[in-house]
This record gives C-alpha cells, structure tokens and sequence, in this order.
C-alpha cells in the first residue's frame, strides 16, 4: 500500500497530540464541503438502481457524452489496466503514485517521464497516464497539445489516460468534452472540489465501448445508494459550485503567496494545495507537525503539499507555525 495524505490518527499517535489538535493540510481536499442534505431512508434500504438520473446530471456537469460513477477514480485507475494486454505505459512524474503502481501490477511495462518528455517521446508508449493539473506538481497543458498526443496514440490502438481529480476549479481546462473519441479516457472525481472525499465517488468519461468493458469488470452497484443521492444535488447545485471556484482560485494563490512570505517559495500547485520542494523537507515536515500542522511529505522528490486551511484562525494558525518554524531553523 502506498502512503497517502489524511493519516491523521496516525500523526495523532505518533506527536502525541489529540485528533481535534491539529490543522490537517495533508490532503488537496477542499476544506468547505458541499453541503450534504438529509439522506432519505429510500436511498440506505434498497439496492442502488443506474437510471436514477444521475448519468444524465453528471453529463451535463462534466460536458462528457458518456460516462460512468464509480467508487472514486482510484477504483478505474486499479481496474483500467485489466483492460488492456501487455502495453508500454508512460507515467507523468513526479505525480499520484498510485498510477503507475495499478499498471505495473498488472503486468505492464511502467515507465515514468517527465510531462515534456512524455508527449516528446509518444511514440515509444501504447499508454500515457498525465495528471492535470498534476498532483503535487501543478503541471497544466495546453488543450491542443494534449488532442494532438491522443491522436498520435489512437492511431496504433494507444490511450490517453488523463487523471482530472483537481480540475473542478478550472474546468474550462477539461477534456471531459472530448472523451467519447476512442482511446481517451477522463477520470474524475468528486472527493477534492466538493469536499466529499468519504463518499469514494468519481466517474470515469470514454466512449461507450470502453466504458461497457469497465462496467463489466467492476460489476454492478459501484456507488452507493446514499452518495448516489447526494451527487445528484450536489452536481446540480450551480450556485455553490461558482461561488466555490472563485473562492478556492484565490485561497490557491493566498497559499502561496503565505509560504513565499516564510521563505517557502512554490514550486508549483493550484487552487487545492501548493507544492514546495526542499532538501530539507522531511525536517520541516516534523517540525511542523511538532507545532501540531500536518503536511504531505514526498520522499522522491523531497518535497512538501499544503492543503488550504478552512477559516481565518487556521490561516493565522498556519503564519504563526511558519514563523515559528523557520525562526528557529535560523538560529546557530
């Protein structure tokens, strides 16, 4: 198993500072959930039913003319790769490791690229997995440079394979629109923008064939009942959804600019977290969370992720603990 952010009992156990302690910036979630509404009775008693309506509020959300929920986009990034027989595969890194873990474990031949030498290098892949924008790194591309990579592969039975997990705030970026060409393939998911992590939902966007293929091998009743019935409001809820993008492009930016202020200039992010990388990451890692504020740290490269805070205290909370930290890393 991989490590992810969120191990917050474990951090808890570990500094020996009480659960409600802390200031969790570990994950790229938003920190202001959607709203959930009151679960009817209906939706925990009886067996999840596909014509509930949710495919059609997801398509008009996403833009994508076919699709399908699944639980969180980890579950088609571990069964995608059973759909193909042994392929070259290309994996933008650093990025969400669990890519290229799901591919290799299935046989395949994993090679992980930089994003520049990825699409330069297309035609040594029968698969290229990007993340976009990446995860922690920030990397965006451009639309035509990304149609123009997935026709190079579809042209020999390739796949582009994007991963949109934190694409809600920018979804004009989105090449949810395009996915019913053959050969690319959009994930997305529902956990970091609308803050719903604990309901393991997402869909994956593809063409009709592709996705039968996938339906098949996950079987029925892929998200349940209950969350079934809370995405249908919360895909539909326009309003929230403005109001939240505008607030977490600016949140994005004030992240940055906070860390810059302390010296931890980003190397990269966007409007979910911030990324910086460091020789000296893990020391502030555990310095950090010896102030009780609990980052994501990456071994390869050494690195740190900031989550965004949710109120004003944390975000003071947050300056204090920098000032603190970096202070003391000064001192002879």
């Amino acid at each position: 198993m991989l490590e992810h952010g969120g191990r917050l009992l474990r951090a808890a156990r570990q500094y020996g500072i009480a659960v409600q302690d802390w200031l969790d910036l570990s994950t790229g979630i938003n920190p202001v959930a959607w709203p959930v509404p009151e679960i009817p009775a209906r939706a925990w008693h009886r067996l999840p039913e596909d014509d509930d309506g949710l495919i059609d509020v997801a398509r008009a959300y996403y833009g994508a003319e076919s699709l399908w929920p699944v639980a969180g986009s980890q579950a088609a990034i571990q069964a995608l790769p059973e759909l193909r027989a042994a392929s070259t595969v290309g994996v933008l890194a650093p990025g969400y490791a669990e890519h290229a873990q799901a591919w290799r474990r299935c046989g395949h031949l994993v090679e992980l690229r930089g994003a520049a030498e990825l699409i330069a290098q297309a035609d040594d892949f029968d698969v290229i997995v990007l993340i976009h924008p990446n995860n922690p790194g920030g990397e965006r591309f451009e639309r035509a440079a990304l149609l123009d990579l997935h026709a190079r592969l579809a042209a020999r039975g390739g796949w582009l394979l994007i991963d949109e997990a934190f694409m809600d705030a920018t979804p004009e970026l989105s090449l949810c629109g395009e996915s019913a060409r053959e050969g690319l393939i959009v994930l997305r998911s529902v956990g970091k923008f609308f803050g719903l992590a604990g309901a393991r939902a997402g869909f994956v966007c593809a063409n009709e064939v592709l996705l039968q293929a996938l339906r098949e091998r996950l079987g029925p009743w892929t998200v349940t009942g209950p969350t079934r019935h809370a995405l249908r409001h919360a895909l539909t809820d326009r309003e929230w959804q403005a109001t939240m993008r505008a607030q977490l492009l600016a949140q994005g930016e004030r992240l940055a600019a906070l860390l810059s202020a302390h010296g931890l200039r980003a190397s990269g992010g966007c409007a979910f977290f911030q990324w910086h990388r460091n020789d000296e990451a893990l020391a502030l890692h555990e310095a950090l969370a010896r102030c009780g504020v609990f980052t994501r740290y990456f071994e390869q490269p050494r690195s740190l992720r900031f989550g965004l805070p949710d109120d004003e205290a944390q975000w003071r909370r947050l300056d204090t603990a920098l000032a603190d930290v970096m202070h003391e890393r000064t001192q002879p």
